[in-house]
């Protein structure tokens, strides 16, 4: 096995659905010669082959109004929900049919059956280039439930590669939810926590046993860096055709990060924004409030730089779930630098300020630690979902639904509008049922109670 880094890897030819040699020069890491607009500059990083094959999503429009009946208090109080599927985007839409709060729900949980549509977004860019590289193997982690493993592996089956998932504890009794999806779709080890613990030794370890002793490793960076690299040339330690092959080299194994959280995967979520703002759906001139639920931060960070770049007055809020402020914060200047290294975005000096940055991070109205439920929570996606047909789960798209009511509400007096990114999330309920069964007992108990008051 070979460790193979940049400099090895600029050795592959170009892609022909990267950015074209020419326009970059040898010693700047995709940075064009001639300096752009940032528009041009996005429309540029933006022309290349996706695994999504049009960005479109439905949005779909939630109205609030007082409870009528028996609903009980919860996280969303006496409030119940109706749901517009055919929303009107006018100019004038704040003098239509308004006296309501309302906010907007973009339906990413909708782009795939069973890949949660922040991770699409996520592999939007990534897969393409693993294909146009012959990738064969991919390493990847997460938790028993991982969203992002159980993406990987079905993202990865669906074009031929194989995925290795390595999954935090133990193999649970009985395969449900993503972790059934992740077991059917790819290659699963359960690993002793404390080894996860150390993710990286981790994964590079297990990548090496996948390339055996003549396979290559790579990471998702340098096969970015590569595609937006000038040279193209052919490696001396084996000939190299058209889509990258080397023949000395069967093997090309690839790490994908836990959650995905590596700038090529802030593209996916960019080409999102780009779709939204639209002049038939939310527009540029709009003052808009983006919710959206924040696992690794990565998704609330795209749709920060991408409304930046596109001059967007669009506010991103992100409902922190699974870590401190100040390591969001740090993902963020991270990520924004890696941005600006990779793509040369002069993005202005609001973009690069620790405090605010692209992304208003905020706590989730009812904090716990994260992976837990609160009671009620159950039968607050219950009332959703009979209301709406729209499903959240209470661990991440119901602390974004929580926030959009709340906001909706605050910014009704033709204040900016809200719109919230539904991730997805459907399958993790399967999950969450095996392990809080008494709470999902309840909303049994609700429907028996129910039909005896009808009789």
């Amino acid at each position: 096995m070979k460790l193979q880094g940049l400099s090895s890897i600029r050795t592959i030819k170009a892609m022909k659905t990267g950015l074209c040699s020419a326009q970059f020069s040898s010693h700047s890491q995709g940075l064009p010669k001639v300096k752009l607009s940032d528009e041009e500059l996005m429309s540029k990083v933006l022309n290349r082959r996706w695994m999504l094959h049009i960005p479109d999503t439905e949005i779909h429009q939630i109205k609030l109004s007082l409870s009528q009946g028996r609903n009980r208090d919860g996280p969303s109080g006496k409030l119940s929900f109706l749901n517009n599927t055919k929303p009107y985007f006018g100019d004038d839409l704040m003098e239509k049919g308004s006296e309501d709060p309302f906010f907007y729900v973009v339906r990413d949980d909708l782009l795939h059956p069973l890949v949660n549509g922040n991770k699409a977004r996520k592999l939007d860019a990534l897969l393409p280039l693993l294909v146009d590289y012959s990738v064969t193997d991919v390493v990847t982690c997460g938790g028993c439930q991982s969203v992002h493993a159980a993406a990987v592996a079905v993202s990865c089956a669906e074009r031929g590669l194989k995925s290795h998932l390595l999954l935090r504890g133990e193999q649970p009794e009985i395969l449900t939810g993503y972790n059934l999806i992740s077991t059917i779709y790819g290659d699963i080890t359960y690993v002793p926590r404390s080894i996860y613990a150390h993710r990286m030794n981790m994964l590079k370890s297990h990548a090496d046993l996948v390339a055996s002793n003549t396979g290559h490793i790579l990471c998702c960076n340098d096969i970015l860096e590569s595609s937006l690299s000038a040279q193209s040339s052919t490696s001396s330690s084996g000939h190299i055709d058209a889509h990258g092959n080397t023949e000395n080299h069967p093997r090309k194994v690839v790490i994908i990060n836990e959650g995905a959280g590596d700038v090529v995967a802030l593209l996916g979520v960019i080409r999102l924004v780009q779709y939204l703002c639209q002049r038939h759906l939310l527009g540029k001139e709009r003052q808009i409030k983006l919710v959206v639920d924040a696992g690794t931060g990565t998704t609330a960070i795209g749709l920060g730089i991408g409304a930046q770049c596109l001059g967007l007055p669009w506010e991103v809020t992100a409902v922190m779930l699974a870590d401190t402020i100040d390591a969001y914060r740090q993902q963020e200047q991270k990520l924004i630098s890696d941005f600006r290294t990779r793509f040369g975005f002069h993005l202005t000096d609001h973009c690069l300020n620790e405090v605010d940055g692209v992304v208003h991070w905020v706590a989730r109205c009812h904090q716990r630690k994260f992976g837990n439920v609160l009671e009620g929570e159950t039968e607050t996606c219950q009332q959703i979902a009979q209301q709406t047909g729209i499903l959240v789960d209470p661990v991440y798209t119901l602390a974004a639904w929580e926030m959009a009511t709340q906001l909706s509400r605050e910014e009704m007096e033709g204040g900016a509008q809200v719109v919230m990114l539904h991730t997805g999330g459907t399958l993790g309920m399967f999950g969450l049922a095996q392990r809080y069964k008494s709470y999902f007992r309840k909303l049994k108990e609700g429907l028996s109670s129910v039909k005896v008051a009808l009789h």
